[in-house]
């Protein structure tokens, strides 16, 4: 009686987490044409305070592998009406530029992955709603977690 109990529990708890995933999903809309819609379900962590997710966006380009390049173009945060939610765009990859250091004409190009420039893009690491970023077709969303080292405490001096 008691595993049958338990597998009730069990079965109850993980269709609840599945109905509040989806019913969280509601909230963010399809992608339009000609953009796409990255979503990541970040895990529960200890201590979220102590975390930061770095969005990542870019594509992937053949080009020489000497020089530095960027895309222009930000991403943007909006907070969907009605649900409060956040959800992140960017509405098209600019130009790309980079570094003009000169490269043998005949070197084999390589497949880079070129990310938007500017500052990394942190936003809080939070495990209870999707990361939803909508990107134009042909874009990615990579992302990298970022931890805190522990606290210390500074010296005065006089």
């Amino acid at each position: 009686m008691k595993n049958h109990y338990f597998f009730t529990l069990s079965l109850f708890l993980l269709s609840t987490f599945f109905t509040i995933a989806a019913d969280n999903m509601k909230a963010f809309p399809p992608a339009e044409k000609g953009m796409l819609r990255y979503v990541l379900e970040l895990p529960k962590e200890e201590d979220e305070n102590a975390l930061k997710l770095e969005l990542i966006v870019g594509k992937k380009v053949l080009i020489d592998k000497n020089n530095s390049y960027f895309f222009s173009g930000k991403i943007k945060k909006a907070t969907i009406q009605g649900w409060g939610f956040p959800r992140y765009m960017v509405t098209e990859l600019g130009s790309m530029a980079g570094t003009l250091m000169a490269v043998d004409p005949n070197a084999p190009k390589v497949e880079r992955f070129i990310r938007l420039g500017g500052e990394p893009y942190l936003i809080h690491y939070n495990s209870r709603l999707p990361v939803v970023v909508y990107v134009p077709e042909g874009a990615e969303v990579h992302y990298r977690i970022w931890k805190a080292a522990e606290q210390k405490a500074m010296q005065a001096t006089q």
